[in-house]
């Protein structure tokens, strides 16, 4: 795993990350993201994240000019994983956070992005796509448990709904817990 990156999955390299502090990697926050909001299979989310993003190219976008944003991953609504931040780096995913009184959750999370929004059903595909990068991810970094796996909402109330009602919680947590008995 060079550059601690998931070889498996497709790589693109983000220019919107730092060095994390010496510090435990112990949770992994949930997000999703639609460019325009509600549209799908575009290329915007991939280049908001590769900071190449057009903010003339749609209305909406105006609010996005010149903003740094990335995750560690993003999956897309067929379940394709693209890794854009390194898991050893600080990805800019969640912003003003806390989580367990601490401050500044990108200094110790992984961050994964489902191409969605909070009140549209995700698809099957990423469910699978999540599952299996959980447990790939949890593999690296075994202070990530189930305990440790929240909602972007979760550690940013008030400021953000997502992944939003419509991602599947018991499924998920579900899933999860099958295969990690599995082990």
């Amino acid at each position: 795993m060079p550059d601690n990156r998931l070889n498996q999955y497709q790589q693109k390299k983000s220019p919107f990350y730092n060095d994390r502090p010496e510090i435990l990697v112990d949770l992994l926050v949930i997000h999703n993201i639609s460019l325009p909001a509600g549209q799908f299979s575009t290329p915007y989310v991939h280049d908001l994240f590769m900071g190449c993003l057009d903010s003339k190219a749609d209305k909406s976008f105006a609010d996005l000019d010149g903003v740094e944003v990335s995750s560690h991953f993003f999956i897309a609504r067929d379940g394709v994983v693209t890794q854009f931040v390194a898991m050893d780096k600080r990805a800019w995913h969640a912003g003003v956070s806390s989580f367990d009184h601490r401050e500044g959750c990108n200094d110790f999370s992984i961050g994964i992005e489902l191409e969605g929004t909070d009140i549209l059903a995700f698809e099957s595909a990423q469910y699978v796509a999540l599952l299996q990068l959980t447990l790939d991810v949890m593999h690296e970094y075994p202070g990530i448990t189930p305990a440790r796996i929240v909602g972007h909402s979760e550690i940013a109330p008030g400021r953000k709904t997502d992944p939003g009602p419509a991602f599947e919680w018991p499924i998920y947590r579900a899933g999860l817990m099958d295969a990690l008995n599995d082990v």
